[in-house]
């Protein structure tokens, strides 16, 4: 019987294409910071995003198609102890992130951010982002 081409077939074709053709070293510890280096997943058969998923929660397929961030979110809620710094943020796209926040201003539930840092080197790490404007006390979740 002969095979067809299913969507899963062509998704994975274009990702090892797209890794054959951009291979590029490790950047160094101290480089600088890549603002729009975030990428996300878009599900082809829904269209449902997503951040580093192997099948969609709506439809649970596991055709995917890579797209990049804008970068810029509201900070959700905080997730763990004051020290780690680490924050939900719901990004503009429609999915969910993980992440530590650095700056000089205070990061509060409701604060508007963007990314500074997509990964850290060598893979390692969460994203970092930075506060661009703080919360209001009208737009304050809690």
């Amino acid at each position: 019987m002969p095979q067809t081409d299913t969507l899963e077939h062509i998704a994975l074709g274009e990702e090892r294409e797209a890794a054959d053709t951009a291979t590029t070293p490790p950047a160094p510890p101290n480089a600088p910071a890549d603002r729009g280096g975030l990428f996300f997943q878009r599900c082809l058969w829904c269209g449902t995003p997503a951040y580093r998923r192997s099948f969609c929660r709506a439809c649970g397929s596991t055709a995917f198609r890579r797209e990049q961030s804008a970068g810029d979110g509201v900070v959700v809620r905080r997730h763990g102890h004051v020290p780690h710094n680490t924050w939900f943020v719901a990004m503009h796209e429609g999915f969910n992130l993980l992440c530590q926040a650095t700056g000089k201003t205070p990061v509060a539930v409701g604060s508007r951010v963007s990314v500074v840092r997509a990964v850290a080197p060598l893979g390692q790490g969460l994203p970092v982002v930075e506060p661009t404007r703080p919360a209001s006390t009208s737009e304050r979740w809690w």
